[in-house]
């Protein structure tokens, strides 16, 4: 798992955001779909188990965008936690 948030970490960095979409993309191509779990829609999300392995090694400046499922850059005009809205 180091693998997939270093690379999660260094799209972010790049991309300036990060899709989930794209993360499942990678993680199906890469052959690691264990990171991987259906949700409630059937859809294939991230296992909970990645997604705070990531929260933990991004640190207090990345925000989840959840109407837009992805992640950015904290900015000052975002509130505490770590959900934003846009």
């Amino acid at each position: 798992m180091p693998d997939v948030t270093a690379w999660m970490l260094s799209t972010l960095t790049t991309d300036g955001c990060l899709y989930q979409q794209d993360v499942v993309d990678y993680l199906i191509k890469s052959g690691n779909e264990q990171h991987l779990k259906e949700n409630v829609d059937g859809n294939q999300a991230l296992s909970t188990k990645l997604i705070n392995k990531f929260r933990v090694d991004s640190g207090e400046n990345v925000v989840w965008v959840k109407p837009d499922k992805y992640w950015r850059y904290r900015v000052p005009e975002d509130e505490e936690g770590r959900e934003a809205r846009g």
